[in-house]
């Protein structure tokens, strides 16, 4: 988690005016607070993707995400780093594939819907976000043609994907069977929706009017909330049901690469998304008109973005620690020590918005870390299926 820069970026609201050991809301404050939710949110199938809520795709994606065989030297899988066990991530520092790569791993939790996909927003659908780690020397190494002949040869993998597509592999176009198996691993991935939390409670008792007698929400909670959507305007980025805006911002928390290394973060992320023949104005996008292609035409227009990184979602931080693009921050106490009294001069502020410290009391700091771990739950509903044999 790491809390963006736009929560800096006002002073106080002058919304948390009413009394600090019981807080009540405002109207205004509750809208807000209602924008949250509900959850989880709808979500319609990915247009890009024709199998995206095929359950025979699905399932193949399903076996797909947890075969090593798919990496160039047969010993790792997707879920090498994306542990159910761990909230889907690897609770590392930075992942480790074949080698360690520079960023740290990311949660497949909740990702439906998004935008973008990746630290730096180099894809811009959640199957070709796929493409990469699975070609990546570091990662998993792997090569279309590996990935053909492996899908051609094994005969449930062949049923499923004749299945889950309504033809077999084909024989020869190595590219579009790569294609299939991260569109069917997608179709898995957006299966990945985190449980209700205490907050998500707390957010129907006032959208049905409950009186304060009947929160389940502690004060401390409560008053971090009022510093989450007020004084600490959090919620400008942290937005939505999924507690995140999906943009990308410079937050002073991290700048480089190992080794020193400026890390360039959208910047060259963009000349990625532009540079692939996997985005959605490429071939593969299952939406003959494009309609879902209008943010990839106009990314090329948008100034800048060197040093910033995804707002992640909030929900399940507890889980995913540690925080931050390069994992060096561990805990989200950490976190909001460091927004608490940030240096505004090691921030990159877009359209000329200056950014301000938030200047958080230490009891502030407590309630807003309360807050935060209110969004967190640990129920997985995700239980692994077998799936039997396909015929």
């Amino acid at each position: 988690m790491a809390a963006c820069v736009c929560a800096l970026l006002s002073a106080s609201t002058g919304a948390a005016g009413s009394d600090a050991g019981k807080p009540a809301f405002t109207d205004a404050e509750i809208k807000t607070i209602l924008l949250h939710g509900p959850w989880p949110a709808p979500a319609s199938p990915d247009s890009s993707n024709r199998v995206s809520g095929n359950a025979d795709a699905i399932e193949f994606g399903t076996r797909l995400f947890f075969d090593q065989r798919l990496s160039g030297k047969g010993v790792v899988s997707c879920g090498s780093c994306h542990v159910p066990e761990r909230n889907w991530t690897d609770n590392l520092t930075r992942g480790i594939g074949m080698a360690e790569v520079d960023r740290n791993t990311p949660t497949v939790m909740n990702l439906r819907g998004s935008q973008w996909y990746g630290w730096d927003g180099a894809a811009d659908s959640l199957w070709s976000q796929g493409v990469r780690p699975l070609l990546d020397e570091r990662e998993m190494a792997a090569s279309p043609r590996h990935v053909a002949e492996l899908v051609r040869n094994d005969e449930q993998l062949s049923c499923r994907y004749r299945k889950a597509f309504g033809t077999p592999p084909s024989p020869t176009d190595d590219e579009s069977v790569l294609v299939g198996i991260v569109k069917a691993i997608a179709a898995f991935q957006e299966t990945l929706i985190s449980g209700r939390t205490t907050f998500d409670q707390f957010r129907e008792a006032l959208a049905r009017g409950d009186p304060p007698s009947a929160w389940n929400f502690s004060e401390p909670a409560r008053r971090g909330l009022k510093i989450f959507i007020g004084k600490g305007a959090c919620n400008s980025c942290h937005s939505g049901p999924n507690f995140t805006s999906g943009e990308f911002f410079s937050t002073g928390l991290s700048q480089f690469k190992p080794r020193g290394k400026a890390d360039p973060g959208r910047e060259d992320g963009v000349r990625q998304l532009i540079a692939s023949r996997f985005n959605l104005l490429g071939p593969y996008n299952d939406d003959s008109a494009r309609t879902n292609a209008e943010r990839t035409r106009q990314v090329s227009l948008e100034p800048g973005g060197a040093g910033e990184f995804k707002v992640p979602s909030l929900r399940n931080l507890v889980l995913t620690a540690p925080y931050g693009r390069d994992g060096r921050v561990e805990t989200i106490a950490d976190v909001v020590r460091h927004y608490a009294g940030i240096d505004p001069a090691s921030l990159h502020a877009k359209d000329g918005r200056s950014a301000k410290p938030l200047n958080l009391t230490k009891r502030e700091q407590t309630d807003l870390v309360i807050f935060l771990e209110s969004l967190s739950t640990f129920n997985n509903p995700w239980r692994p299926d077998d799936g039997g044999r396909c015929d």
